[in-house]
């Protein structure tokens, strides 16, 4: 699954190590991973995309913002940064990048044409980069926060307020119900949002509440979207998704009732797939195929469909 992975020793005790960081971001092995409007800087070279990092020696790193590189690790010693040049107008862009095919991109719509690695430093940049800009100002009293801790924490300026907070990423469950008919075929539950064509189906998914377990979002969203109870919830896996700053937290779970009653606020179609439907499907990357749609393998939707499949062959 793309954006799990991400190939750096996240260190950190450096992240108030300032002599350290100092010295990091002026060294010649430093990289500097640039975010743009929620778009991160790419090499888009012959079909292929490969991260594009910024050296110490980059005039737009020189005069970045003192103190206000995120520290995102290390790899193999080579220290990793994000920086958010987002206060640039397109037309500077030119400016930051060193190659013709250098381009801003959106992770999402390129998603398959990723690197595992590329993708998963990537996406940690970019989900850096959305938490800073969403906590300029303190929740409580408004007053401007402070860049801290290597860019993992902003604390208030105000000396009588002080309120801290840290990156926080949104929980998202997102499930593969399945169900036995009385002649023991296997079926799973697929909807669509009414965001995809009306051939694209995927797993049923939903945040978390205040105060809710996982398996209690589980049952929670089932119910609310389809109609449906469950139960035997078992977690099989997760997969971070920036889009913009979430936690997909994977189940299954088994169908006690079948009746399909949708949510139309939720959802605009739900239905019960057979493994054999399920098998004979194209994925979203072809939008004019006729017949089911499903999601990219890269997506951990995919992953819980494809999981079952195998499972009930």
């Amino acid at each position: 699954m793309k954006f799990t992975g991400v190939p750096l020793d996240r260190a950190g005790n450096l992240r108030e190590n300032t002599d350290w960081l100092d010295a990091a971001q002026q060294s010649p092995d430093a990289r500097f991973i640039s975010v743009w409007n929620d778009l991160v800087l790419f090499d888009d070279n012959d079909d292929e995309l490969m991260l594009q990092a910024l050296c110490s020696d980059h005039p737009m790193t020189r005069s970045y913002k003192a103190g206000e590189q995120v520290f995102l690790g290390l790899q193999d010693d080579r220290p990793f940064f994000a920086m958010d040049l987002s206060s640039l107008v397109e037309s500077e862009l030119k400016t930051v990048s060193r190659a013709e095919t250098d381009r801003y991109i959106d992770l999402r719509s390129f998603m398959p044409k990723l690197s595992h690695e590329d993708a998963a430093l990537a996406s940690y940049a970019k989900g850096m980069v959305y938490w800073h800009q969403h906590n300029r100002f303190c929740g409580l009293c408004g007053a401007e926060t402070i860049f801290l801790h290597a860019g993992h924490m902003r604390r208030c300026s105000n000396k009588d307020c002080g309120h801290e907070t840290f990156p926080r990423t949104d929980p998202v469950v997102i499930m593969l119900v399945e169900r036995l008919d009385d002649d023991g075929n296997h079926f799973c539950l697929l909807g669509n949002s009414g965001n995809f064509s009306k051939n694209r189906y995927s797993t049923l998914a939903g945040f978390v509440d205040p105060g809710e377990s996982l398996e209690e979002a589980v049952t929670r969203e089932v119910f609310e979207e389809a109609g449906i109870r469950v139960n035997n919830i078992r977690y099989e896996a997760s997969q971070p998704w920036p889009f913009p700053a979430s936690l997909m937290i994977g189940f299954r779970a088994t169908a006690v009732t079948d009746k399909i009653v949708i949510d139309e606020k939720e959802i605009v179609d739900a239905r019960w797939f057979s493994v054999e439907e399920v098998q004979a499907a194209g994925d979203w990357s072809n939008e004019t195929a006729n017949g089911l749609l499903i999601p990219r393998k890269d997506a951990i939707a995919r992953h819980l469909i494809n999981r079952w499949v195998k499972d009930c062959s």
